[in-house]
């Protein structure tokens, strides 16, 4: 039995899919899968139980990275096929079942879009996986005997990246002795390429106290290190949503994006916005590619007592 199921170029959709890729896993244990993505996400599932193959769908002109994919997976028979992507070649896919993702309404968050899908509910939310490989990488990189404050400074692009300096004040309040976490290790993590976004936070933290995780590890080591932290605040970005699926308290900053759609998902995660409404952060002639923030009325303040609430939320129901 083969299951080919087809995700997203992005990092945050294609874990944010995940939910549903875990009910298959267990709905069919026997099955061997091959997952279909783009070349940033195809690291995510390097752990994946059941999978047989990950096959890179690095974008063409005149759409022939579809063709490349039917020249891969087309003369395959497959039990089922799960394209959330809605290529149309994949109609034509050998399969007893074609799942589709037809249209996207605009209204429904992710998780439950996906849902919806294969009929699930409550709906399924994100998970990843990882091996003894990076679990034991983790350890090296994490303290085991001390508080963790994991940040995510960045995202990939400008008018959703609240500024490192923002960040510099609310960890800092965070961490003080006065915060709800104390003394605790600040862990930062992003892709190299993203760094910049962050240097005035990263050279603003003492060094007895921050722990530097920007850089190239590999995506199934950042949520094996994850795991291990106590909680997470960052911009609205595919890390966010991997701390989300880490089951830690994660609470996403959001500006230009809209929550409803993109928020991390769960119980145990919350968002704070900006003061100035999503349709009032877009001027005329708007340009997402040359924007400064549009972060900037969402205030260390509203920030922080977004992290205090959430932490004594999580830990309430704990206590319960």
């Amino acid at each position: 039995m083969r299951i080919l199921f087809i995700t997203s170029t992005r990092i945050g959709d294609a874990v944010l899919s995940t939910g549903i890729l875990d009910f298959l896993l267990e709905r069919y244990p026997q099955a061997k899968f091959t997952i279909a993505c783009g070349p940033v996400a195809a690291p995510l599932f390097a752990a994946t139980p059941q999978v047989e193959r990950v096959l890179i769908m690095t974008k063409k002109k005149r759409s022939m990275h579809w063709i490349d994919l039917w020249k891969e997976c087309g003369f395959t028979w497959w039990h089922r096929v799960i394209d959330l992507r809605n290529g149309p070649i994949t109609y034509l896919f050998p399969t007893l079942r074609g799942t589709h993702l037809h249209r996207d309404d605009k209204q429904t968050h992710r998780v439950e879009l996906f849902s919806n899908l294969l009929k699930l509910n409550p709906p399924r939310g994100p998970i990843l996986w990882t091996n003894e490989t990076h679990e034991q990488r983790a350890d090296t990189l994490l303290p085991t005997d001390e508080m963790v404050l994991a940040v995510g400074p960045t995202a990939n692009w400008r008018g959703k990246t609240w500024r490192a300096e923002y960040f510099l004040e609310l960890v800092q309040r965070l961490t003080a002795k006065t915060g709800p976490f104390a003394g605790a290790k600040i862990a930062l993590f992003g892709h190299v390429s993203e760094r910049a976004q962050a240097e005035k936070l990263i050279e603003g933290l003492d060094e007895t106290q921050k722990i530097d995780l920007i850089g190239e590890l590999d995506l199934p080591t950042v949520y094996a290190c994850l795991k291990r932290c106590a909680f997470f605040v960052g911009n609205d970005s595919g890390l966010m949503h991997m701390a989300c699926a880490a089951r830690i308290p994660t609470l996403g900053l959001f500006g230009p994006t809209q929550e409803k759609l993109y928020g991390p998902w769960g119980a145990h995660c919350a968002t704070v916005r900006t003061a100035t409404p999503f349709l009032d952060l877009f001027g005329d002639n708007f340009d997402h590619e040359k924007t400064d923030s549009l972060m900037d009325s969402l205030s260390v303040d509203m920030a922080y007592d977004g992290a205090v609430e959430l932490w004594q939320a999580c830990a309430s129901k704990e206590g319960m």
